[in-house]
């Protein structure tokens, strides 16, 4: 767990830590569980700890999670995994945000982390289930699931804001107020930010957030939430320099709008019926011309408009004794459009899914978990994805687990619909077509089989999380050179060849050990360290290195009596590549690095108000680079990174009303 005990609670709390009870966990299974039942490692990050860290990005956080592998490619663009994999865009996660997932068809598959309509103030907790899950939450849970929980609005009436200053230009502010009238609350958020990014990057965003959640209990046993975000952004691409302007420096712009309504029905303890229906609508500019010398100009784009409708059905309900039982079905439409990017078009992905999930405790200390969910995308075959799970609990401080788990991956429209052709507008003469569709790439399957142990022992009041794990992943989509004779043929395909996505026909592997240890060596204090090790197996160096080897991080929170906190995190991330790039194709590997945040706040009172300020600093020590745009890195010299990563730090002040 990476859930806080929090410093003062470790130091001045009533009652013994160790004592406490372990937190209770819906992600897993959608079934609440003590941590230790849970089939599946579960990593909390609560509200203790991400006001702590005082980060302004989410993304940020899952640096701090054991097998979570996280880097920018710059200022705005963070590439977040579990266990590396991922292409540019990663998608073998899924992401909720109160059950709504927030994966985007038109952005390539992945998610754009720096413009969710949601802010970090809104969020309650974040569950982290460490491993595959489609059994529960279909295919985008291909290696695990982010499930961010908002707080309910009639929770902490109030309100708060809070500015930040800093170098790179950093100038924030946000804005957070609930209002509860009898059975109805609501609170509406607001948050702004800008910087300039990177200081050798052309990088700089500014995003405006809104977000209004409203909870209505409609009778005792009836309650309805919905939520309405909307999100604006400009923000820094490309680089100069770029091959033939394919990347060229250039400003891009987009909105991002949500609405989710979900009502829940408890007509008894254990028993819940749920319906959930949200629809995402993204807009996306980003356009700029591309040449060179001796070249026309070439205007080239990555416009895109999407919209995703899902609706969800759940019933949840106990049988025999300490049993439970959840079951449902689902429903989705993907639509996009983005010419450029199709020049062929694209057709509408439909989703069906059902799903159930059972735990079964023949004895007190021994429980079983049995899941599976059929789903089945438009023109792909009906799948089945099963897991089943064992816990046992040795003793009361002392939990050991073993399950298997197979998975199958969404194939991004992207991925097998993505046509991308730059066309001399003068001649109508074909130039380049970096992308080719392959309507016949299939979906990539993972069986993944895990041992775990979380433990609790009174020294220092350690706790130990530790996962064994090994995951076969068959037909791993890669982005290959396409070799067929095309007609027409590309002018400049000598140059800048065609490639398209395709399976993988050899077998992935990757085996390891991830752990944290939490730990209270004195009073007022809480130490973290994460671990993780990967041993990876593809029988190709390019895919291997996809996935970094080992990661660590330390971090170490104080409470200084009466009124001051620091929080200081090392990271430590060993070499990856991240994507493939766009063209050329080019094998690279960003070298390990090593690098610190740190954090010091002091709380007061103003008018009898909660106020915190506080210094916040990210990236310091070594210039390094974290994920690079391999198409740009192959116009650099051998070990000259292409997009260092530099320090950002910033000023904070924080008032409750």
């Amino acid at each position: 767990m990476l859930g806080t005990l929090g410093p003062a609670r470790a130091a001045d709390g009533p009652e013994d830590p160790f004592l406490e009870e372990l937190p209770t966990v819906l992600t897993a299974s959608r079934l609440p569980q003590p941590i230790d039942e849970a089939p599946g490692a579960v990593t909390i990050i609560d509200r203790e700890l991400i006001r702590a860290t005082g980060y302004r990005d989410i993304a940020r956080l899952f640096r701090l999670v054991p097998g979570m592998q996280v880097g920018q490619e710059r200022g705005h663009s963070h590439w977040v995994t579990y266990h590396g994999m991922g292409n540019n865009y990663p998608s073998e996660m899924q992401v909720l945000i109160d059950g709504r997932s927030v994966y985007s068809p038109s952005a390539f598959g992945g998610m754009d982390w720096s413009a969710l309509p949601l802010s970090v103030d809104e969020i309650e907790r974040i569950e982290i289930l460490r491993g595959t899950n489609s059994a529960t939450y279909g295919a985008n849970a291909f290696l695990g699931v982010i499930n961010i929980i908002t707080r309910h609005s009639a929770e902490a009436p109030g309100g708060v804001a809070r500015v930040n200053a800093g170098n790179q230009k950093i100038g924030d502010g946000m804005a957070s107020g609930n209002f509860v009238n009898g059975p109805l609350s609501m609170r509406l958020s607001a948050v702004t930010k800008h910087d300039s990014g990177w200081e050798e990057m052309y990088d700089a965003h500014h995003v405006n957030v809104g977000s209004l959640r409203g909870d209505l209990r409609l009778t005792n046993i009836d309650e309805l939430m919905f939520r309405l975000g909307a999100s604006s952004f400009r923000r820094g691409e490309g680089y100069d320099g770029s091959t033939f302007g394919n990347n060229a420096k250039r400003d891009a712009s987009g909105q991002y709008y949500t609405l989710n309504l979900q009502w829940t029905r408890a007509p008894s303890a254990g028993t819940e019926f749920k319906l959930n229906y949200y629809r995402n609508r993204e807009r996306l500019t980003d356009e700029w011309n591309g040449s060179a010398p001796g070249y026309p100009v070439v205007p080239l784009n990555r416009n895109r408009e999407s919209t995703r409708d899902h609706l969800e059905f759940q019933h949840r309900f106990g049988f025999a004794t300490s049993s439970q039982m959840v079951w449902g079905a689902e429903l989705r439409r993907d639509e996009i459009e983005s010419p450029f990017l199709y020049a062929g078009g694209t057709s509408p992905v439909d989703m069906s899914r059902l799903f159930a999930n059972v735990e079964w405790r023949p004895l007190r200390p021994l429980s079983f978990n049995f899941g599976g969910a059929f789903e089945r995308y438009s023109g792909e075959p009906l799948n089945f994805a099963p897991r089943a799970f064992a816990n046992w609990k040795a003793t009361a401080t002392d939990t050991f687990r073993i399950g298997y788990a197979r998975s199958w991956a969404q194939r991004p429209t992207f991925e097998k619909e993505g046509d991308v052709r730059a066309i001399d507008p003068a001649t109508g003469t074909l130039l380049v077509r970096p992308y080719v569709p392959n309507p016949d790439v299939e979906q990539p399957r993972v069986d993944s089989a895990e041992i775990g142990y979380i433990g609790r022992f009174r020294p220092w009041n350690l706790s130990a999380d530790v996962r064994l794990f090994d995951e076969r992943i068959h037909g791993y989509i890669v982005r290959r050179p396409y070799t067929t004779p095309q007609n027409p043929a590309p002018i400049l395909g000598g140059t800048l060849g065609s490639a398209q996505y395709t399976n993988y026909g050899e077998r992935v592997r990757l085996r390891g050990l991830e752990y944290e240890l939490k730990f209270v060596p004195w009073g007022g204090s809480q130490w973290t360290f994460t671990h993780t090790l990967i041993d990876r197996d593809a029988a190709n160096e390019d895919i291997e290195a996809r996935t970094a080897p080992y990661a660590a991080s330390l971090s170490w929170q104080q409470r200084w009596a009466p009124s001051w906190r620091t929080v200081l995190t090392a990271f430590r991330m060993g070499p990856m590549s991240g994507g493939d790039g766009f063209v050329p194709l080019y094998p690279y590997e960003a070298r390990a690095y090593t690098t610190f945040d740190a954090r010091i706040a002091y709380l007061t009172r103003i008018g009898g108000k909660q106020a915190e300020f506080s210094l916040n600093a990210i990236n310091l020590g070594e210039h390094h680079q974290e994920i690079a745009d391999r198409s740009q890195q192959a116009n650099y010299p051998p070990g000259v990174p292409a997009n260092p990563v530099s320090p950002m730090v910033y000023f904070s002040a924080q008032l409750e009303f």
